[in-house]
């Protein structure tokens, strides 16, 4: 295949030139806080209409709806839907611990609600198998069967079930309208995002372990026992133990088959929430919410790209809220999208939620007419159908090789998400494994990896030492980047690495400078106390050492002038002359090398600090380019933290030059007041290359050889 060249040729350019030659913007274009507020308070029709489509998706399609194309998948598809809601609704509400019927009416209230709300067209929200253990899990604690005895002592007399059942109904209810208000408050603030701090193999690994819990919830109706409940951390165990006991010790003294039992015609009048138990399930509302709208909107998300259209986060956590919310005022629980019967809904044709409400219908007719037929069904037969559905749950097992090989970090996400929920139930689980995830995110972020950075022959790449053989380090300049942003939790660890990968340790480069500054006053008095000794003109003696002082100066930056090398008799070594090749791993640094005039009684002390200075001075470097390309913020550490590195390195006569800050970045630091007269923003450039042709051409090496030629004109 034919290699595909390009040129470029433009000027070397700083920020201030970029700033020209770009012409930079000096206005703002976000509007102010009176200009939003003045356009949030204005009237127009348009904008009412826009209010209208953004609240009530459904006006935006359903006026729009093309009959003749979409009707027939959409019924048929609701059909098959509506079919699915049956057995799913009523198994699905024995993991919630309440009657069948609820169930019935979980899949269809929220399902019209969301129908209006709702801006996926595929998704299929109603009774899911997580959502409906987590209630399921609240109701048994704050509604256990001990608080319901009747006509006996000690745990010896029977339970009052239609007193217990009415009780967890209020629960299931009161905990519903709380996590709607949740979703819907979040909605309305804008507050979608927070569902990305819950990673996929964290959802994944979660509802894996939840699925576990389901499965252990259903063994009581497939064997046909009643063992004790139990809650809280290990109640897992406890139970898979219970009832393995049960089961095979033949302790029931009869075998009856339990059974849906009543399924009441009709559909019961709204009732308002129990508000007193909003205090006692606050916490677990919150999970729910979270949780739910999560696997909602990574469903929606997934079908939406599929097929092309867009999902709103936010009006999806209303739509959601909404739905919860009406419902828990109809008898319904908590409920989401289940991945079985949206797969069902796009598989058979469905394009809209049309097939929602075709499958709510389905629903009606039931509860309405043919309950009845589903009263002797055995609780078995549920069970089994609720082992089937999580089949997909549990094929995400397979989630554990695949992370192996391609990220073990996510892998670990999982692992801990998975076994928390497993070993402290659903609520203390998600806690761990979302505090976990974060912790995954901070250590990240306090070890990036750091790079020393050299350029490839012949190009303007600039790339990491220890990972490309061909890139080079430019003599007397250490080019150091990270990779991730700098802030307040790294930056410390970022100016440690940067003395450790560059070889300059600056506190024993800022000891020995303000050591030979001392010792350099000393001699100095001592000069002037022996000129004054004998009477010899101070003026003499001044311009006698400020000649020293320049000839010093001149050779620490490893240059002399004609006249200098006139009054000195020294070797000058070129920077071409210790490179090989052009490049080098590092060149002397004539900045710290001893005063040659100094008297006898302080040459074996300066021959030692030259040593030291040498060895603290690591590669001998003259320039720090520091790439901050990686960097999407800054904060008052930050600027702190830079404006020390150019303080202490430019003490000790090291240049410091930041390169690849975006614009925001730039904005930020003329904000926090970094730029000065001594950190100008000529130290700022667009680029690495432009950085260092900007300092091989103030060291006067304009002819080291880079090899880039450019011929586009900026």
């Amino acid at each position: 295949m034919k290699k595909i060249e390009y040129i470029v040729q433009r000027e070397v350019l700083d920020e201030l030139r970029l700033d020209e030659v770009a012409q930079k913007r000096t206005w703002t274009t976000k509007p102010t806080l009176g200009e939003r507020l003045r356009e949030s308070l204005s009237f127009s029709v348009l904008k009412l209409k826009q209010i209208l489509f953004s609240w009530f998706p459904v006006l935006g399609w359903l006026p729009h709806y093309p009959i003749r194309e979409y009707a027939v998948g959409d019924v048929m598809s609701g059909c098959s839907v509506g079919i699915m809601h049956l057995p799913q609704g009523m198994a699905y509400a024995l993991l919630a611990s309440l009657r069948p019927v609820f169930g019935l009416y979980t899949s269809f209230y929220p399902v019209l609600v969301y129908f209006i709300f709702g801006t996926s067209r595929h998704i299929s929200v109603g009774t899911f198998a997580v959502i409906s253990i987590m209630i399921g899990s609240v109701t048994e604690r704050l509604a256990p069967d001990s608080d319901f005895i009747v006509n006996g002592t000690n745990g010896t007399g029977s339970v009052d079930i239609d007193e217990r059942d009415a009780y967890r109904v209020q629960i299931a209810c009161s905990l519903t309208v709380l996590t709607g208000i949740f979703q819907i408050l979040l909605g309305v603030v804008r507050f979608g995002f927070v569902v990305t701090y819950l990673s996929e193999p964290l959802v994944r690994g979660y509802t894996t372990g939840s699925a576990c819990h389901v499965c252990v919830s259903q063994l009581k109706y497939l064997f046909g026992v009643t063992p004790a409940r139990f809650s809280g951390p290990l109640s897992l165990i406890y139970i898979i133990a219970a009832t393995m006991i049960t089961h095979f010790c033949g302790l029931p003294d009869k075998y009856d088959i339990d059974v849906v039992g009543e399924i009441p015609s009709g559909l019961k009048a709204p009732r308002v929430p129990d508000a007193t138990l909003f205090s006692k399930v606050i916490g677990d509302a919150f999970a729910v919410a979270i949780v739910g709208y999560a696997i909602n909107i990574s469903l929606g998300k997934t079908f939406a790209l599929k097929h092309g259209y867009k999902v709103d986060s936010n009006q999806e956590l209303v739509a959601l809220g909404l739905s919860n919310t009406v419902g828990g005022f109809f008898q319904c629980y908590s409920v989401t999208s289940s991945l079985s019967r949206s797969l069902v809904q796009e598989s058979t044709g469905g394009k809209t939620q049309v097939a929602g409400l075709v499958s709510s219908i389905i629903v009606l007719i039931t509860v309405l007419k043919i309950g009845s037929l589903f009263e002797d069904l055995p609780k078995a037969v549920l069970s089994t159908i609720v082992f089937v559905n999580l089949k997909g749950m549990f094929k995400q097992f397979m989630d554990v090789p695949m992370l192996w090989r391609t990220n073990k970090v996510d892998l670990l996400v999982w692992l801990v998400t998975f076994t928390s929920t497993i070993l402290f139930n659903l609520d203390l689980g998600l806690a761990i494994s979302i505090g976990f995830s974060m912790l995954t995110i901070i250590f990240r972020t306090q070890l990036p990896r750091y790079s020393i950075l050299g350029n490839v022959p012949g190009t303007e790449l600039y790339l990491d030492t220890n990972t490309y053989q061909e890139a080079k380090e430019i003599p007397g300049i250490k080019i150091f980047r990270s990779s991730t942003t700098l802030c307040y939790t790294n930056a410390e660890m970022y100016l440690e690495v940067l003395q450790e990968k560059s070889g300059i340790e600056i506190g024993k480069l800022l000891t020995a400078k303000r050591k030979q500054d001392a010792k350099q006053k000393r001699k100095q008095e001592k000069e002037r106390k022996k000129a004054k000794k004998q009477n010899t003109n101070p003026l003499i003696t001044s311009y006698f050492l400020q000649d020293k002082e320049k000839t010093s100066g001149a050779l620490a930056n490893g240059k002399l002038s004609e006249e200098t090398k006139g009054q000195e008799n020294i070797t000058v070594i070129s920077l071409k002359e210790t490179a090989v090749n052009g490049f080098s791993k590092g060149q002397v640094n004539r900045s710290y090398h001893p005063d040659t005039t100094m008297s006898d009684s302080d040459s074996d002390t300066g021959c030692h600090g030259n040593e030291e200075n040498e060895e603290a001075s690591g590669s001998h470097t003259q320039s720090i380019i520091l790439d901050l390309s990686t960097t999407s913020f800054v904060d008052t550490v930050t600027v702190k933290t830079l404006k020390n590195i150019f303080r202490d390195f430019e003490e000790v006569d090291l240049s410091v030059y930041l390169v690849g800050c975006q614009a925001c970045i730039v904005e930020q630091l003329e904000k926090a007041g970094f730029f000065s007269e001594s950190i100008p923003k000529s130290r700022l450039f667009i680029t690495v290359h432009d950085a260092v042709l900007h300092i091989l051409k103030k060291r006067g090496e304009a002819d080291f050889v880079l090899d880039v030629y450019c011929n586009t004109k900026m």
